[in-house]
This record gives C-alpha cells, sequence and structure tokens, in this order.
C-alpha cells in the first residue's frame, strides 16, 4: 500500500474527521451573541426599577425644584409664574432665615469637635480592649440604627418630658435638684442639653467605628519601634496614631460637617407641639424653616430657592474644608 494514502485514510478509520463540520462551527459562534444578548435584558430586567426610580424621584425632582426656584409657585407645584432670582433675593433677605444660618452656625462649632472627640476617645479605648471588643462596638453601634424620629419622641416624652417623674428629672432629685422644663426653659437655654445628648447618643457609635477601621490599619510594627525608643502614652498618640488616623479623622470631619448642616428630625420633633408646629421654638435650622415655607405656607418657589442655597453653603463649606485638611490630594 502507497504510504500517502495510507496517512489519508488513517483520520477515515479512526473516525475522526479532518474537517469541523461547519454547523458545529456556527452552533458554537452563534451561541456566544445570543448567550451576550440574554445576559444584558437580564442585567436591564433587573435594574431597570432602580434606575427608573432614581431618575424620576432623584434627578427629575432636583430638576423640577430648580425650575420651581425660579418661578412664583404659591400652592401649587406647577410652573408658570417665572420670577428669576426673585425667591433668592426674598429668602437672603429675610432675617428668620438668616437667624436660622447663624443658630446652625453656632450648632455646628459646637456639636462637630465635640462628636469627633467623643468618638476619638471611644474608639480608642474599645481598640484597648483584647476581649470582648467585638460585644463593646456592636454596643455602641446600635444606636445609630434607631430613627431620629423615634430617639427624639424618646427624649422628649420620657428623659426630659420636664415633670417630677421624668428620668431626668428624677436623677436631679436624688441630689435635690428641683424639676425643670427642659425644652420650654430658655434663660439658661436647657434646651439644649437635649438637643446635644440626642445627636451624640445616635452619632458617636457609628464614628466610633469608622475610627476603629483606621486604628486597625496603623502596623504594630511601628508602636513596637516607638516603644523601643522610650516612647509611651501621650507621645505614642501624638505621634503615631493621630498622624496616621489624619485620612480617616478628615473623611469624620467632613461627614460631621455635612450632617450638622443638615440637622432636622430632631429640632423639628423635640419642638413639635402639633397642629401650633414649630412656630414657637426656641431655635430653628435652616431645614426647618423652610419645611415651613414650603408645608406651612405652601410657598414651594420660596422653599425650593432655600433649598439650594443651603445646598450650595454645604457643598462651600465641604470645599473650604478640604482645601484646608488636603482631602483627596494625591499622595495624601
Amino acid at each position: 500500500m502507497n504510504p500517502a494514502t495510507d496517512l489519508t485514510l488513517k483520520p477515515e478509520r479512526a473516525g475522526r474527521p479532518a474537517v469541523t463540520p461547519r454547523g458545529a462551527a456556527g452552533t458554537a459562534r452563534t451561541g456566544r451573541p445570543r448567550a451576550g444578548r440574554s445576559g444584558w435584558a437580564a442585567f436591564l430586567l433587573l435594574t431597570a426599577p432602580m434606575l427608573i426610580g432614581l431618575g424620576v424621584f432623584k434627578y427629575v425632582a432636583i430638576g423640577w425644584s430648580f425650575l420651581l426656584s425660579l418661578s412664583d409657585a404659591r400652592g401649587t407645584i406647577g410652573l408658570g409664574h417665572w420670577v428669576g432670582l426673585e425667591n433668592y433675593r426674598t429668602l437672603l433677605s429675610d432675617q428668620a432665615f438668616r437667624d436660622s444660618l447663624v443658630q446652625i452656625l453656632l450648632f455646628t462649632a459646637f456639636i462637630v469637635p465635640v462628636t469627633f472627640a467623643a468618638s476619638l476617645g471611644l474608639a480608642l479605648l474599645v481598640h484597648r480592649i483584647r476581649r470582648g471588643r467585638a460585644l463593646f462596638r456592636t454596643t455602641f453601634l446600635i444606636p445609630a440604627a434607631v430613627s431620629y424620629v423615634a430617639a427624639s419622641l424618646l427624649w422628649k416624652m420620657s428623659l426630659f418630658n420636664g415633670l417630677p417623674a421624668g428620668i431626668a428629672n428624677t436623677i436631679g432629685g436624688w441630689f435635690g435638684a428641683e424639676p425643670v422644663a427642659w425644652l420650654q426653659t430658655t434663660s439658661p437655654p436647657l434646651y439644649w442639653i437635649v438637643l446635644v445628648t440626642l445627636r451624640l447618643w445616635l452619632q458617636v457609635g457609628f464614628y466610633m467605628v469608622l475610627f476603629l477601621a483606621g486604628l486597625q490599619t496603623i502596623p504594630k510594627e511601628l508602636y513596637e519601634a516607638a516603644a523601643l525608643d522610650g516612647a509611651t502614652g501621650r507621645r505614642l498618640l501624638g505621634r503615631i496614631t493621630l498622624p496616621m488616623l489624619r485620612n480617616t479623622s478628615v473623611a469624620v470631619l467632613m461627614l460631621l460637617f455635612i450632617a450638622a448642616f443638615q440637622a432636622f428630625d430632631e429640632f423639628y420633633n423635640l419642638f413639635n407641639s402639633g397642629q401650633s408646629g414649630t412656630g414657637t421654638a426656641p431655635v430653628r435650622t435652616p431645614l426647618v424653616h423652610l419645611y415651613n415655607t414650603a408645608m406651612g405656607s405652601q410657598d414651594y418657589g420660596l422653599g425650593s430657592a432655600g433649598a439650594f442655597v443651603l445646598t450650595a453653603l454645604v457643598v462651600g463649606v465641604t470645599l473650604i474644608q478640604g482645601r484646608f485638611t488636603g482631602f483627596g490630594r494625591s499622595g495624601e
């Protein structure tokens, strides 16, 4: 037998064709695009409700609110009578709104450093605990999951209700103090004790966890090397811990500033007295003032303008803080 002929017949004898059939190759090639199209279809089907809801209830709402801020929208959210920047000029000339800005600035200047220091101190204490750290971390974090409305009602109706049987007055009575109407006493302004303790209880645990995460990223070798050089206590805190927590500290400060300017729930619910609203409240935040303007006076154009003014203020303060702290700078 001819060797060439023998080589040609060997694949046929073994039952293995030398050439792949076109039909099989075509099926392999056309199967991939079909699988890709079905994957994209499933992706769009699953994400479409979220994307539509996000677009309609967030971005469309923001755009509509901006258009309302440029129109005279009293008693309606429909567009029609355009007034340009008149709502902004009216709002900035309103003494009540300017007073609310001053009050929120004072509140921010106090609550931000206090919350920052309390969170950092608590994180340092919990971080030094070797056993039961998870228990303490969870215990302090639980208040962060509580609604601001529920916590405000608890503070108002139970802890600082002004009655002799209230928890705060009961504890004060053990030391001979007279019952105090905490929320109604304006001289001295004891209502600030209610506001500050409420916000600290709600926020300290959350920021403590952020600091704990930052502390766990500090290499132990740094402390060991510093200990060999005789550094202890405050020197370790000032030379290693705080510098290594710089990025975490800047992020926490930024979140605290934003949260302080957005204060609403506790101020509204603590001083809300039913139908009278917050008209007699001793302190108002800009959001409370804008809520009363939009929902109470039904002036949606003026309320929308105030929302954008407050947004610009928050963005401006955040950018200034980022400028001074170097947040987001390359190499930080």
